[in-house]
């Protein structure tokens, strides 16, 4: 049988939406973070159970960080998505442990998920800083495709039952409500849960980076009210919560590869072998060079990707998924290689290049490796006729 195959290409007239308030909210950041979070607090908060810093967390909630996106109906700042990777890329490259990602990525979900008269209770603490949120998405299975969610909701007299498991679901500790996408009457449907129904349920997991605090949560037999039920699109928030979890993570990756360049520049600079710095050797050089390289590819790939999702380009997702796969692999390969160049040091803990090791690791697999995403942007770039 034959098959025609069109390719598809991100659009080239697509504009990159990038403005002196984006530069200059993402300089701030980079102050901001360079002067207050360093090695030694990535370290503390990875041993506290927290989790993060509240000093800090009241400082970045006062300058509106975690409403940054959100409608100023709500008490957000109203900025397009396009401003998100300027807090995320300073976010990685310091490697900063918080409850910003998931927080946002719930925030987020609830613009479709909510119906109007819930997003006007429920976003503007959010928007805050005022209470927490996280969201449940995965499962036991480890699949990546959130479609068809096992966790299930039957209606009974006074409510909802739900029934399954999730996994991965980011600071429980700190979050007073948890927004968890199920399967009601066979569609996906989004409940939220406030935090203190779900005690004895949560079991703390264990992960490659220990600044990131995963967890498993056991719905089987809670009993929720009707009001948890959310109104609003359930299928539109699945997607867009899924593009947001991209771009923010894209956004980490792209920070944590300037983030540890800089380290491993410096050791090259300052290390010496045969009576000058080992930067100078070429075999260095070239790795050092191809690291740059690629940054810039995924940073190209990102702000692109900021920007149609931003305007709702039709190729959003195209670029988003490329931005992922990008960055991903080329974190990855950067604190390969600059644990390498470290020597015999870089393969301890004390090594400051395996704190961006564990951070390229966890975030290469959440919301979907390199090759999930290519097998995705093989069937969108090639669809079948």
């Amino acid at each position: 049988m034959n098959r025609t195959m069109a390719l598809v290409i991100p659009s080239r007239t697509g504009q990159f939406d990038y403005t002196d308030e984006h530069a200059l909210l993402a300089s701030t950041a980079a102050d901001l973070l360079g002067r207050r979070w360093d090695f030694a607090a990535v370290r503390r908060t990875a041993r506290d159970d927290s989790g993060f810093d509240p000093a800090l967390h009241r400082e970045l909630c006062e300058l509106g960080w975690l409403g940054l996106c959100l409608p100023t109906e709500v008490g957000g700042s109203g900025m397009p998505a396009s401003a998100l990777p300027c807090l995320f890329e300073p976010i990685g490259q310091r490697l900063l442990a918080g409850p910003y990602l998931a927080s946002t990525l719930a925030s987020q979900a609830l613009t479709f998920a909510a119906s109007s008269a819930q997003q006007r209770a429920i976003l503007p603490p959010l928007a805050a800083g005022a209470e927490l949120a996280t969201v449940a998405l995965y499962e036991p299975d480890g699949s990546y495709l959130l479609d068809a969610p096992t966790l299930t909701a039957k209606s009974v007299s006074n409510g909802f039952e739900l029934t399954g498991q999730k996994t991965s679901v980011l600071d429980t500790g700190s979050a007073q409500h948890v927004l968890v996408l199920a399967r009601l009457s066979g569609e996906p449907a989004w409940f939220w849960i406030p935090a203190n129904q779900l005690q004895g349920r949560i079991t703390r997991e264990i992960v490659i980076d220990e600044t990131r605090r995963s967890a498993r949560i056991d719905f089987t037999g809670l009993q929720l009210a009707a009001a948890t039920l959310l109104e609003g699109d359930a299928r539109r928030a699945l997607e867009h919560v899924q593009h947001v979890a991209w771009l923010l993570s894209a956004a980490e990756m792209a920070g944590g590869v300037e983030g540890v360049l800089a380290l491993t520049l410096d050791y090259l600079r300052t290390r010496t072998q045969f009576g000058k710095p080992i930067g100078s050797y070429q075999a260095l050089k070239h790795p050092m060079a191809e690291i740059m390289c690629s940054l810039e590819e995924g940073r190209s790939l990102l702000y692109r990707a900021a920007s149609a999702l931003a305007r709702n380009d039709a190729d959003a997702e195209i670029v988003l998924r490329m931005a992922k796969a990008q960055l991903g692999e080329g974190y990855a390969h950067a604190t390969d290689r600059s644990i390498q160049f470290h020597g015999a040091i870089g393969f301890t803990y004390e090594c400051h290049a395996q704190l961006f090791f564990r951070r390229a690791q966890w975030l290469e697999h959440s919301f979907g490796d390199a090759p999930h995403h290519r097998r995705k942007l093989a069937d969108l770039l090639y669809p079948k006729s």
